[in-house]
């Protein structure tokens, strides 16, 4: 079953796989997938285009509302959550002024919950942008996605917008350091899950040199009907080959 967009700005505290209790945090507009990525397994369904093309800064929630809306849900929560999570209705990159927000989504933390640690869920295809590596480096956690060993792979399981290369995604990853790279992994006819993309994903892995990997596969239902869920003894064997590398691999 595919979820509905996330219609507020602040959402939660829910208990994520990955984090934890973290009150997730919205910057696209309610209601709707924005994402330049239509992945064949995303949870929010397929991609509108056409959305996507005719978007300007109006359409995205104003710095004062997000900021508002993060203070004013803290300030309620009687116990403040472990993460401030930037995720929601597709790549959080894409606000236009996504390191204003960081900062003071930032600032807030500090005043309202000092203990509580700031992450983001990333499709990775905004790494590329230098004054975007900067406003990711400010957060605490960074959890990018990395998908696909090759070119190919690339554009048929994470079907990109036109111009963006695997390629210059891993060169953002390398420049941008301490990172968690989150992959999912299918079996299928357009799957990601075979040797020959294993083999290279490795090698995009190593190139990289993140903190950590985290393994996991379809947990709800694709949009994609040819996606088989990959088993817990696949996520565990691909785990083992991240572990030989001397990186962290963790299996979901």
């Amino acid at each position: 079953m595919l979820l509905s967009p996330q219609r507020g700005i602040t959402y939660g505290p829910v208990h994520s796989r990955r984090l934890g209790r973290s009150l997730g945090i919205n910057i696209l507009p309610a209601g709707r997938k924005v994402c330049n990525f239509d992945c064949r397994y995303c949870q929010y369904g397929w991609t509108d285009p056409r959305f996507l093309a005719s978007m300007k800064e109006s359409d995205f929630p104003a710095v004062a509302d997000v900021l508002d809306a993060v203070a004013s849900t803290l300030k309620t929560l009687f116990e403040p959550p472990a993460y401030l999570t930037f995720s929601g209705n597709g790549e959080p990159t894409l606000h236009p002024r996504f390191g204003e927000i960081v900062e003071g989504v930032a600032r807030l933390r500090d005043a309202l919950a000092p203990r509580a640690r700031t992450a983001i869920l990333s499709n990775s295809s905004r790494v590329t942008d230098a004054g975007v590596r900067k406003a990711l480096a400010r957060l605490d956690v960074r959890i990018m996605k990395l998908d696909a060993g090759t070119e190919e792979c690339f554009q048929r399981y994470n079907r990109p917008v036109e111009g963006l290369t695997l390629e210059a995604v891993v060169e953002g990853l390398r420049a941008l350091p301490g990172t968690t790279i989150q992959t999912l992994l299918t079996a299928g006819p357009v799957g990601n899950l075979d040797e020959k993309e294993t083999a290279a994903w490795l090698e995009r892995v190593d190139a990289i040199r993140p903190r950590a990997v985290q393994l996991y596969t379809l947990d709800r239902g694709a949009p994609c009907e040819q996606l088989v869920a990959a088993t817990r003894d696949e996520l565990t064997a691909v785990g083992v080959r991240v572990e030989a590398l001397g990186i962290q691999a963790e299996v979901f």
